[in-house]
């Protein structure tokens, strides 16, 4: 493949000192003070196009929210913000272990925060806190033993378009083994990254 003479790639075949200064002379300082004018111009370009990017993502994708309550210690404290993610759920399916921000179903003005325990298909009972889950006991390292509760629920088999959701601090929460499996339509972002206070700052697993 064929390239240009090096002569040819030159943009401004003009010297700096053929630069007309406005009033019939020549000034070497002109094309420096334009160079200046044009990278403070690119510059501030850049900063307004970053900020708008970061508004289009924080409006479209994320939602900052806070947590109001204990029922999802030890990661997640009262009053700690979190970004939730509002559109993964377009492009991937809810999965087991997920922490999900819903509608509550009971009074969809409210909205609740919990763990994904059990997916559509699933069979789940649960017997003195132990969760049991398609027959086989769930290990839940995200729950402390100083956070588990013995309570019991018979089995049940999760239905199509719904989740069995739990609060990690079992023995407080207000979960799923009260007011059921939770729609799909009512799940609306998923929790991603808490940013405030910084000594809890970090991904959400």
């Amino acid at each position: 493949m064929s390239t240009l003479p090096e002569e040819e790639l030159i943009t401004n075949p003009l010297p700096d000192a053929e630069v007309d200064a406005g009033d019939g002379t020549v000034s070497l300082a002109a094309e420096p003070a334009k160079r200046r004018e044009n990278s403070i111009a690119l510059w501030l370009r850049d900063l307004l196009i970053s900020a708008a990017a970061s508004v289009l993502i924080i409006t479209f994708l994320y939602q900052p929210v806070r947590v109001e309550g204990t029922s999802m210690l030890p990661r997640l404290v009262d009053r700690d913000r979190l970004f939730i993610n509002k559109y993964i759920y377009h492009l991937e399916s809810i999965s087991r272990g997920d922490v999900v921000v819903f509608r509550y179903p009971r009074d969809p003005a409210k909205s609740y925060i919990k763990r994904v325990i059990a997916i559509p298909g699933d069979s789940i009972r649960i017997d003195r806190g132990q969760v049991w889950l398609n027959g086989k006991a769930l290990r839940e390292g995200y729950v402390p033993a100083e956070y588990q509760d013995g309570r019991s629920m018979v089995e049940t088999t999760v239905p199509d378009n719904a989740y069995f959701v739990m609060g990690d601090h079992r023995s407080i929460s207000s979960d799923s083994r009260e007011f059921g499996p939770v729609e799909r339509q009512l799940v609306y972002g998923k929790a991603v990254f808490v940013y405030w206070p910084a000594k809890d700052a970090g991904v959400v697993h």
